[in-house]
């Protein structure tokens, strides 16, 4: 069962970690990385995998690390790098992290991504709050009768805290697809229409999954290229990293301001 697993994983964080709690856990994605290390020197890291019931990510990009830190008086649990659905191992391990951040008593989740922008006047290296998303995976991390409202799946609290903070920083629906192809230019049409203004292939199970165990959750799309038909230019994951690597140290600072705030 996924609580029970959760509750292994974090019982053994918190013997390793000498941490009882955490209070926030963030999920970094594809790039983000370095931006870990701005948050500062962690007290415990492992191996994603030396923790119950984690796989390794099988994805460049992934450091498939753990870390717990304080920061400004917070315990934190990073996460860096998932375990997407693609992979073909079903909902479970894509939405164990956020379980097990909500076994360690964690209040707020922060799920980063790295996204394709459908809006030109979002370049790569721009950061965007996620103010909803469209769930377009055909599947849900949910299994029975849990009728979970979505109407607020990304806190207005903390999202008007980030805004505070950095009020230049846009907000945008994010499209969650199945992958790992990227979408064709006809698919990103219809995302448009859809009302989409990012795509990716991770986040939104996540977001189900933390709602439905009552954790707030902000999410931050890192966009590092335009979607596919909008340059004319093939996507690549190279391109994907490069954006990441290259923002990384302003990405670190600004997490490291949210959650001084949060």
């Amino acid at each position: 069962m996924p609580g029970v697993r959760a509750a292994e994983a974090a019982a053994d964080i918190a013997a390793r970690s000498g941490a009882a709690t955490h209070d926030i856990a963030i999920v970094l994605g594809s790039g983000w990385n370095a931006a870990a290390d701005e948050l500062g020197s962690p007290d415990f890291e492992t191996p994603t995998d030396t923790v119950p019931h984690f796989a390794a990510p099988v994805v460049t990009g992934h450091a498939g690390r753990l870390r717990s830190l304080e920061v400004s008086g917070r315990r934190v649990l990073v996460f860096l790098g998932r375990t997407h659905l693609y992979e073909g191992r079903g909902t479970e391990p894509v939405t164990h992290a956020v379980r097990t951040a909500a076994a360690c008593g964690a209040h707020s989740v922060i799920l980063t991504n790295a996204a394709g922008s459908l809006r030109t006047e979002w370049a790569p290296g721009t950061a965007v709050l996620i103010s909803d998303h469209l769930n377009l995976t055909g599947d849900s991390p949910l299994i029975g009768p849990q009728f979970v409202s979505m109407s607020d799946a990304y806190s207005p609290r903390e999202r008007k805290i980030v805004r505070d903070q950095f009020p230049a920083i846009p907000e945008g629906v994010y499209a969650q697809v199945r992958g790992p192809m990227y979408e064709t230019p006809a698919e990103i049409r219809m995302l448009r229409t859809l009302g989409a203004d990012l795509v990716g292939m991770s986040t939104a199970l996540e977001t189900i999954a933390a709602r439905a165990l009552g954790l707030e959750v902000l999410g931050i799309s890192l966009v590092t290229n335009l979607a596919a038909g909008i340059t004319g230019e093939a996507l690549d994951h190279a391109e994907v990293l490069a954006a990441g690597q290259a923002s990384a140290s302003r990405l670190g600072r600004m997490l490291t301001e949210i959650i001084r705030a949060i």
